[in-house]
């Protein structure tokens, strides 16, 4: 009785010996962020590359819902970013739109 408890004992060191060797997963490399921003705010404040699936009638709408105005030449670059000019309290600015729904203005 006596080994079989000194036996089941030995066993469960080796176990969480075992249990604590296990590596841990690595890090991601980079933000655990939805695909589209829906929260009204800019999870960045740069636009961020990656395939943007908004046409150009949807990054005006998006841009001009965050209260811009006379939104013009947009064009999305080779990141995926719209890019363009419009109006927010009677000054002109740069626009981005980024895949994400984030609108920068500078």
């Amino acid at each position: 009785m006596r080994s079989s408890i000194l036996v089941c004992g030995a066993l469960a060191l080796t176990v969480s010996a075992t249990v604590a060797q296990t590596p841990n997963p690595p890090a991601q490399s980079g933000p655990n962020n939805p695909a589209v921003n829906t929260t009204g705010r800019n999870n960045s404040d740069q636009p961020v590359s990656g395939s943007n699936s908004f046409t150009e009638g949807q990054a005006k709408s998006r841009i001009e819902g965050n209260g811009y105005s006379n939104v013009s030449g947009l064009e999305k670059d080779k990141n995926g970013v719209w890019r363009g000019k419009a109006v927010k309290d009677g000054k002109s600015v740069d626009i981005s739109l980024d895949f994400q729904g984030n609108v920068i203005a500078r």
